[in-house]
């Protein structure tokens, strides 16, 4: 089984979903874990959950878009557990709308969350993670939308796309110091984040709730089945624990076979 023992895990957006599932699993694999959240409140009942299970979790506020929490945030990390050595970069909304009829406002909220997010954690994780020259993980989650699109997600699609050049160059610059940057490229998980594009499509498209599930989301996957929070954990603890640079720049898609490359 993969181990985390001691090493210090910092999850974006941890406070539900994938994030916290991610950080349930590093938990429980010997990580101690920063639950870095948009709400305080919803962050700390998360690592109050992990710490009663047995394991080591500190909650932080943090906007993943505002760089003065983003560095607050990450200085607490560090003040409170002495390092960083695994960053997973969840934090992400979706809102789904005609490219005609997007705003500019939602266009640059979109990328900022998932972009600009990714980038100042990155940056300030790395910067501890350079100091001390003793490797880790920036793990990135991206989507099947990181290499295909769909209609009605054109900022979401993009910024999805745009992890990818991210984590290559994040690869190639931090190779020196031994850390690792991989994407993680989940299918549709049955997510509040999901359950709420079902109807918003349904409307979008014209069509019943039941058909966007059967013929928008899972229409090619191979077995008709959602991805789940765990399928997507398991990845992320195999990346986190990986420790070489043989397993970086890489995207890894967890679709029930709905993409493949």
């Amino acid at each position: 089984m993969n181990r985390l023992d001691g090493k210090v895990c910092v999850v974006t957006g941890a406070a539900s979903g994938i994030g916290k599932r991610i950080a349930e699993v590093y938990a429980a694999a010997g990580g101690k874990v920063v639950i870095a959240d948009l709400k305080l409140d919803a962050a700390e009942a998360t690592a109050t959950e992990i710490r009663d299970a047995g394991g080591d979790a500190l909650a932080v506020a943090m906007d993943v878009t505002d760089e003065a929490q983003v560095v607050d945030g990450i200085a607490k990390a560090v003040a409170h557990y002495g390092r960083i050595d695994v960053l997973v970069s969840n934090a992400g909304i979706q809102i789904v709308n005609k490219l005609t009829d997007f705003s500019y406002a939602d266009w640059k909220k979109m990328l900022a969350i998932h972009l600009d997010g990714a980038f100042l954690t990155t940056r300030e994780c790395l910067r501890d993670m350079e100091t001390r020259g003793t490797g880790g993980a920036i793990i990135y989650m991206g989507s099947v939308h990181s290499h295909t699109a769909s209609k009605l997600k054109a900022p979401y699609v993009t910024a999805k796309h745009g992890l990818l050049g991210l984590a290559r160059t994040v690869a190639k610059e931090a190779a020196a110091y031994g850390v690792r940057a991989n994407v993680i490229c989940p299918g549709f998980v049955r997510t509040p984040l999901v359950d709420k594009q079902i109807p918003e499509q349904a409307k979008e498209l014209g069509i019943s709730e039941d058909e966007v599930i059967r013929n928008v989301m899972l229409k090619d996957t191979v077995d008709g089945e959602f991805t789940t929070v765990d399928d997507v954990a398991a990845v992320a603890l195999t990346l986190a624990a990986f420790e070489t640079n043989a397993l970086t720049g890489q995207s890894i898609v967890v679709s029930h076979g709905w993409f493949m490359q």
